[in-house]
């Protein structure tokens, strides 16, 4: 058993060192109901498990005003998902997002290790406010 792991060790290494650290921010348009709303999540979240990807944190911001308009709507679902991935993973992800007429506006960027740490930082006190909102 040892020999097996030694020669596929540089192999799982290699596909591990090579994923880093992504956010996606998507808006949804404002007239899918909840329940279209939540598949159209789960559909860009099963891709990314399909791609292996790790999920790590994902937010629903709700229903929110834009800045402007877009497609003459003024409101929007936003929704956050922090993942790790490969690079080539990217390039497949936003053209679903381009070919998904519920998505209006994405930004997929990837983190430096300054905002990984500070994604960190924001998850632990949104965690500890909302274990304090439920005491």
């Amino acid at each position: 058993m040892l020999i097996i792991f030694t020669i596929f060790a540089p192999q799982i290494l290699k596909l591990t060192q090579n994923m880093n650290d992504y956010e996606a921010v998507f808006i949804l348009t404002p007239v899918l109901s909840d329940a279209q709303m939540k598949e159209a999540v789960e559909k860009f979240k099963d891709f990314l498990i399909n791609e292996k990807a790790e999920i790590v944190n994902e937010e629903n911001w709700g229903l929110r005003k834009l800045a402007y308009p877009i497609e003459k709507k003024t409101t929007g679902f936003y929704q956050l998902i922090e993942f790790k991935a490969r690079p080539e993973t990217i390039a497949v992800l936003e053209t679903q997002f381009r070919r998904d007429e519920r998505v209006i506006r994405f930004l997929t960027f990837r983190q430096d290790k300054y905002a990984a740490e500070y994604a960190v930082k924001r998850r632990n006190i949104r965690a500890s406010k909302e274990t304090e909102k439920e005491n």
